[in-house]
């Protein structure tokens, strides 16, 4: 008879940092869409948006199921609104630019055979590391990225999940 593997009772830590980048990420572009949403006068377009907010609702709301799993969680249930929200989200915003930044410089760095163009994305791309560490920089001493308080940062995208859940459109 064939052992069946017992499921652990938590998520990885690999796996909650996976998460939390995927719930944070997503609440910014769901409150986004949200906001520029009545501005859309488009029908197919408009629609387009509706699709995407509804399904970054159900990806955010399936994701924050797993929260109370990550390690060492509390399940905070408080629904206190940051005292700064507008001012983390754009910072989240520009984070989440940044990030996305040198992951596609990578990428076009690892696509490019001429040598003239590999300076220029290197430099560019050394850039942008070095923005995105100074915008993580200020969101540490702002006190908007709890990056070493793995239960802070958990309870901060709860926060913010439910803010971008709640609003209307």
């Amino acid at each position: 008879m064939e052992k069946v593997a017992q499921q652990p009772e938590h998520l990885a830590w690999h796996e909650t940092l996976e998460i939390h980048e995927l719930v944070a990420f997503q609440s910014i572009g769901l409150l986004k869409l949200k906001d520029s949403y009545a501005d859309i006068t488009a029908p197919a377009l408009k629609n387009l948006y509706k699709q995407a907010i509804n399904g970054l609702s159900t990806n955010v709301e399936e994701l924050l199921a797993f929260f109370p799993k990550a390690p060492y969680h509390r399940n905070d249930t408080t629904d206190e609104i940051d005292r700064n929200a507008k001012h983390s989200i754009y910072v989240g915003d520009l984070l989440a630019l940044f990030k996305s930044g040198i992951k596609n410089y990578a990428i076009a760095l690892s696509e490019t055979a001429t040598p003239s163009l590999r300076e220029v994305l290197k430099k560019q791309f050394c850039s942008t590391v070095d923005m995105h560490a100074k915008i993580f920089t200020y969101m540490q001493k702002e006190d908007l990225y709890p990056a070493y308080d793995l239960e802070k940062l958990l309870t901060n995208d709860t926060q913010l999940a439910k803010k971008a859940l709640s609003k209307t459109f």
